[in-house]
């Protein structure tokens, strides 16, 4: 809904807005809509023009008993810098309205100085909590415009590396979903198992998170030595601890209390808002884009598509839950399927030569000088590629100039598109239950303010 659209609903006999419908909050003014639904903010210009159109109108705040407050964007429950502005009559939060833009890095920006080796060092610092998957998107995207195929070997083991990120991310939600509706004990069991996970990934990237590990043209470094052993560790490890969160949390008489019917959502409001993942599939609609427009090997793989019914915090909690377990049974696959050959390719235009080739050979030092420092030109062309993120579907549309870097480059993030539904989850519903809704859409601030 755009303002002028708003306005309409809130006008006077002379065309300017009825000044009684407006809400204000220092500079910022808020429309108030006869059902309560909307929130939007006046412009500084637009308060000078109204000023203009209607002089003798006194500025007055509405005569209802209502508040307005802020949550964040030190709140610790906001999960980062996320400001909420809450209009409250009494305990019931009437309107809100999320307020980003306090992390802003520029990372988009950024990518247009950053060759294409490079880029994926950019994009993984978005979602901390899942950076396998901003560095995916960004290699489909690169390797669409250089229309590269990549070895088999490369695509299981970034299949097998997301899914394990997958799991991380859902378990970090586990822990602070837990502590931020007061079962403490479930912060310290999910980050237990995320550890375990993360181990994983330092043994095979080098670092926890952040890892520049997927690359256009394939992966930085093939599965060391024992990676097998670890990964069945991990897959006998972690079945158990899931039924323990099921006995401290899913059939807990007070956590059903504080999540079911709580933050519901239709799949009509979730589609016209543009949610996707857990928030649009706990409405009961089944897209998810491993099974609807695969990439990698996920049509080589079975797995179920989970989803819900009420399109409550219940359901969306349950679906992480359980996605869970779906990423174990693609990780197995993997672990039975992975196949031999290359971990890129070898194509000397893209690939840089081998670490050992270096010191024998002064072209290999030459190639590996000028990749490194020049990159590798991309055709001319633009393109978007997508995958199915832990909140939904991240894509990244670059356009090429034929350069050695991004002429534009562009992220559709899901936490900030899903963060749209934060007015329509919390309208009616208890401040309370504010920090339940955002937690249960699971926001990553790096990437809404990248």
């Amino acid at each position: 809904m755009t303002a002028t659209e708003d306005l309409t609903n809130t006008t006077s006999t002379d065309g300017a807005p009825a000044l009684e419908d407006l809400v204000f909050e220092g500079s910022e003014r808020v429309f108030r809509r006869g059902d309560d639904s909307a929130v939007l903010r006046m412009s500084e210009a637009e308060v000078a023009q109204l000023a203009i159109d209607a002089p003798n109108v006194a500025l007055e705040t509405n005569t209802d008993e209502r508040t307005i407050m802020n949550m964040g964007p030190s709140h610790p429950s906001t999960h980062g810098v996320l400001r909420l502005v809450l209009e409250l009559e009494g305990e019931v939060v009437k309107r809100s309205k999320p307020v980003v833009g306090y992390l802003h890095t520029g990372m988009e920006k950024t990518a247009e100085d950053l060759t294409y080796l490079q880029g994926a060092t950019n994009v993984t610092r978005m979602d901390y909590a899942s950076p396998l998957f901003s560095e995916l998107a960004f290699s489909l995207a690169v390797e669409k415009l250089l229309e590269i195929e990549i070895p088999a070997r490369a695509t299981w083991i970034r299949m097998m590396m997301c899914e394990l990120n997958r799991m991380s991310s859902h378990l970090l939600f586990m822990a602070t979903n837990g502590m931020d509706l007061g079962a403490v004990s479930m912060m310290i069991y999910g980050w237990r198992e995320r550890e375990e996970v993360l181990r994983f990934f330092e043994m095979v990237t080098g670092l926890r998170m952040n890892h520049n590990y997927i690359r256009p043209g394939g992966v930085a470094a093939d599965l060391p030595d024992g990676w097998t052993d670890e990964v069945q560790r991990l897959l006998e490890m972690i079945p158990p601890r899931l039924e323990e969160y099921d006995i401290l949390m899913t059939g807990q008489p007070i956590w059903r209390e504080r999540l079911q019917g709580v933050g519901v959502l239709n799949s009509a409001e979730a589609l016209a808002l543009g949610a996707t993942g857990p928030v649009l599939r706990s409405t009961g609609f089944a897209w998810d884009l491993r099974r609807d427009d695969p990439y990698l090997a996920y049509d080589e793989v079975d797995f179920d598509v989970v989803v819900g019914t009420y399109g409550d915090c219940f359901d969306r909690y349950a679906i992480r839950l359980n996605e869970i377990r779906e990423s174990m049974r693609i990780v197995q696959q993997c672990l039975d399927q992975m196949p031999k050959g290359d971990y890129r390719v070898q194509d000397k235009k893209v690939t840089p030569p081998p670490r050992a080739r270096i010191d024998e050979s002064m072209e290999a030092l030459i190639h590996h000088f000028k990749i490194f420092t020049e990159g590798f030109k991309v055709p001319e062309g633009e393109v978007y590629a997508a995958v199915e993120s832990p909140r939904g579907e991240l894509g990244v549309y670059i356009v090429s100039d034929g350069g050695p870097k991004p002429y534009r480059m562009h992220v559709r993030g899901p936490s900030f598109i899903n963060l749209q539904t934060l007015p329509h989850l919390m309208y009616d519903g208890l401040l309370a239950d504010g920090v339940a809704v955002i937690s249960s859409v699971d926001p990553i601030m790096g990437e809404v303010d990248r």
